[in-house]
């Protein structure tokens, strides 16, 4: 303990420690690694901080078998690294959103992405964060160390209480050990661009693209304002709205996929090619949601939706007050901002539009006060909530973890 306020366990016995003495004390703990997501969810209701920053590491990596185990708080960026020394990737495409949370850049943990379930626009095609989890150790609530999945693919036991620790903001248990599954990276990246769609027309390309037998690895929209704030030339300077559509592989084969798609997208007007350097930039600044970092004090709603929904649920949003938003996942998801004067960040328009045409929404960034008092998760159903709570209860019976992070009721 380095002061009053945090504890720093240097391994998984002293966090057990902790645990044992915060279950005596009825102490909560607000568990942290890096912190550089601490404002994505509800404030945290604990004066105690639990700092596993010290168990930070890879600590197996095999690249022929495409398993790579590290600590919680390894820097994902130490993780990236590693990994592009073999020609490897993490498929799901992290995204890294310390400046859009007014935290530096490349301060997210491997931890912190598993806890958020957090995927780029390769989503699409390679799933979420939970789909490339292969293992976790960890304490939970009761203070019982217990281990789940694997090291290998194919070894499934447990798999599924894997799933459930990923994308529970560290409400079960404090993960000590993660265990991942790597990919090859891409020889070649390229992206065709459909300039001068309106948001109803880039959806029906996008849905073209994604339908097509060129596996299509990435399919977002810009409306024209957004689009002339990327730093790629071909984007930024375009001057009407971009629609992005991503082809990965093998040189030839990426070649003639992308010729195949612009042919079957020429019915919706010329566009242009980017090649791996800029296709990896404009790609970045979409998974970062690099558009709307500046703006730290603008309120930002992330929709998830049916694809074809995606556009009309943002249209009638907007139709109430002058927001933004820009289209990824084919259009089934939507990156909302509003403005910072909207009462209380747009939420019963957000929660309404989505009502009608079903799908959820976070409330990813917004000062605390707006967020201990907005749902920022979407609220469930009283029988989701009553199974939700239970599960809780078996991992963490006390509320001792995280306690609020998610919902104020659990």
């Amino acid at each position: 303990m380095t002061d009053n306020a945090t504890i720093r366990p240097q391994d998984a016995a002293q966090i057990e420690e902790v645990i044992a003495w915060a279950l005596d004390t009825a102490t909560p703990l607000n568990v942290t690694a890096a912190g550089s997501k601490q404002t994505l969810g509800r404030p945290v209701a604990a004066q105690r901080a639990l700092d596993t920053s010290a168990l930070s590491g890879i600590s197996l990596y095999q690249p022929e078998e495409l398993v790579l185990t590290a600590g919680p708080a390894t820097p994902m960026a130490e993780i990236e690294r590693r990994l592009a020394d073999q020609r490897q990737q993490l498929a799901f495409e992290p995204p890294d959103l310390g400046p859009l949370l007014g935290q530096p850049a490349a301060a997210g943990t491997l931890v912190g992405t598993v806890a958020c379930n957090l995927a780029g626009s390769r989503r699409v095609k390679a799933g979420a964060a939970r789909d490339h989890v292969l293992g976790i150790h960890a304490v939970s609530g009761r203070g019982e160390i217990f281990k789940t999945g694997g090291r290998v693919v194919k070894n499934v036991t447990g798999y599924d209480l894997s799933k459930l620790l990923t994308g529970s903001f560290g409400t079960l248990a404090v993960i000590t050990e993660l265990t991942v599954k790597v990919l090859p990276a891409p020889e070649k990246t390229r992206t065709v661009l459909v300039y001068g769609l309106d948001d109803a027309a880039a959806t029906a390309a996008m849905t073209v693209a994604l339908n097509s037998s060129q596996e299509v690895s990435g399919a977002a929209h810009l409306p024209a304002p957004l689009a002339a704030l990327s730093s790629v030339d071909h984007v930024g300077n375009a001057g009407r709205a971009v629609t992005a559509l991503r082809v990965e592989g093998v040189g030839p084969s990426v070649t003639a996929r992308c010729a195949a798609l612009r042919n079957a997208l020429a019915g919706f007007g010329a566009g242009e090619e980017l090649h791996s350097r800029r296709s990896t930039t404009l790609w970045r600044e979409l998974r970062d949601v690099a558009t709307f970092q500046p703006h730290s004090d603008q309120p930002l709603w992330r929709l998830s939706t049916a694809p074809q929904a995606g556009h009309q649920i943002a249209a009638a949003i907007l139709r109430q007050f002058d927001g933004q938003a820009y289209y990824d996942w084919g259009g089934g998801l939507v990156w909302l901002a509003v403005p910072a004067t909207t009462e209380a960040a747009g939420h019963a328009q957000v929660r309404a539009a989505l009502a009608s045409a079903g799908g959820h929404a976070t409330l990813i960034r917004a000062p605390a006060s707006l967020r201990a008092t907005v749902p920022v998760f979407e609220p469930l159903p009283a029988p989701i909530l009553q199974l939700t709570r239970r599960i809780r209860e078996g991992f963490d019976p006390k509320g001792i973890l995280n306690p609020g992070r998610m919902y104020a009721e659990i």
